[in-house]
């Protein structure tokens, strides 16, 4: 299964495209969308809602795992983030791919094993889960990495096929 993974943000966006297979995940591709800082603000919503339309097409995920926003201190640029994640799901929708939200300390407990892990802690895990000789760069590219082995993990555990065999109509 072919899983995008998106870290949104307004300024620098990250995108993981990971293959998941009989419990082997695979790095293909990721890196950021950027904007420029000195962009009207709906501009550069503009280009990032075009880049994801351009990013889908190109990655042809099955699924997108996408990080539920988590306001900490500024929420002014929660705000911001919030916009962009919205024009994010609406290129998802209109690609017809399913998409799954996760919380920060889900991501954690799915790639560490542990909810408050540091982020220096899942990023080291997530190069040691690809095999990779080095981290990827930059950080909000790592992030949509473990966002999708996030759902990679939770999409094949035991309790999600149950979960799916048991939605499934009877004949």
């Amino acid at each position: 299964m072919r899983i995008l993974g998106i870290d949104p943000g307004y300024g620098l966006t990250g995108f993981g495209l990971i293959e998941a297979a009989r419990g082997e995940n695979r790095l293909l591709r990721c890196g950021v969308i950027t904007t420029p800082a000195g962009a009207d603000f709906s501009a550069r919503l503009e280009m990032i809602y075009e880049d994801m339309r351009r990013l889908l097409a190109l990655a042809q995920p099955e699924a997108v795992a996408i990080e539920e926003l988590f306001f900490g201190h500024n929420v002014t640029t929660g705000i911001g983030v919030a916009q962009s994640r919205g024009v994010i799901l609406l290129a998802i929708r209109q690609a017809g791919l399913p998409v799954f939200p996760y919380k920060p300390m889900q991501v954690k407990q799915s790639v560490v094993g542990y909810g408050s892990a540091t982020k220096r802690q899942v990023q080291d895990m997530t190069r040691r889960l690809l095999h990779l000789d080095a981290l990827p760069k930059p950080d909000d590219a790592a992030d949509a990495i473990a966002i999708a082995l996030c759902h990679a993990r939770s999409s094949t555990s035991l309790i999600a096929r149950a979960q799916a065999q048991n939605a499934r109509p009877s004949r």
